[in-house]
């Protein structure tokens, strides 16, 4: 249900399971489950509280997942712990956190033989590279990191995967590259229905088309020497963008996936802000940030906010 994107179903199963769980019973040592199902639930709860809107409640339950992966003293457990706080940290575009997270889930992959958290983690520090400037280092690690990934034979989460670069393409001026491969994420989803990601992929689609619009507009203006000029509504690349802006939110209200219908309407509200309708998008981005009732230091929603401060 997670990966389908069906959260609160999701959410409502792994809150049954834990009421279930008896450390003592499901621990690996003691069981024949090769992870700690307690370890598990928690870090899938601490995803679906993020995608709902509950940063601070799922860095608790992150936190709860660790420390019982560090008392089963259960390696793969704890590598699943460090997974979810890289995961989760990265959701928070917090990229110092992530180093230190995937530093120590590549150190203990390393130790104990889990190829499978070395691609992984490889992935999540080079998009941690890329986001702190390091950009075309990140990306050959994202790249590197996914060759790995998929020579094992990993499908699950392929969608999610394939975007993790797409920022820093659209930093390293390499937009062909990212919208192709949103193509292929995109084509993924539609072939298995896995939706967790959907309306970010969606936004960044949106994001890079934006881009790639400014790109060719100043090349026109070059070529010919004269100023573009866009109709009222803005160019075909800004009607191109502010549809993929649309379908991801929603994409994102039909999951009640609040973060990222917060960053999407940041997106099409600071694009209709160009286009001069900041009425319209004061009123599209204040009741999503308005709902919010935590996280006010994250990235998300202070860019939000001092968004919807120029909209005033």
């Amino acid at each position: 249900m997670y990966f389908l994107g069906e959260f609160t179903l999701a959410r409502k199963h792994v809150e049954q399971a834990l009421t279930l769980y008896d450390p003592q019973q499901h621990n690996p040592y003691a069981s024949k489950f090769p992870l700690d199902p307690g370890v598990v639930c928690l870090a899938v709860l601490a995803w679906i509280l993020w995608y709902q809107g509950y940063p601070e409640q799922a860095l608790k339950k992150k936190t709860e997942a660790f420390t019982l992966a560090k008392e089963l003293s259960h390696p793969l457990s704890l590598a699943w712990a460090l997974n979810v706080a890289a995961k989760l940290h990265l959701w928070r575009r917090e990229a110092p956190a992530v180093l230190e997270q995937t530093k120590a889930m590549l150190q203990l992959a390393d130790e104990h033989g889990m190829p499978y958290w070395l691609t992984e983690g490889a992935m999540m520090q080079g998009w941690a590279l890329a986001e702190q400037g390091q950009v075309q280092e990140g990306i050959t690690q994202m790249r590197q990191g996914l060759a790995d990934w998929r020579a094992m034979g990993s499908g699950v989460a392929a969608s999610y995967f394939l975007s993790l670069p797409v920022e820093a393409y659209g930093k390293g001026g390499q937009l062909e590259e990212g919208l192709t491969i949103l193509v292929e994420a995109l084509a993924i989803i539609h072939k298995t229905g896995e939706g967790n990601s959907e309306a970010e992929i969606y936004r960044l689609k949106g994001e890079l088309t934006l881009q790639e619009s400014k790109v060719e507009s100043h090349r026109s203006q070059v070529q010919s020497q004269k100023p573009v000029l866009s109709d009222a509504e803005g160019s075909q690349g800004e009607k191109e963008a502010e549809a993929c802006f649309h379908k991801a939110l929603e994409v994102a209200r039909k999951q009640q996936a609040k973060s990222w219908e917060l960053r999407t309407a940041t997106s099409l509200a600071r694009l209709w802000q160009k286009q001069g309708k900041k009425e319209e998008a004061h009123d599209l981005l204040a009741p999503v940030y308005e709902w919010f009732t935590e996280g006010f230091d994250t990235r998300d929603l202070q860019e939000a906010k001092t968004l919807l401060d120029e909209l005033y």
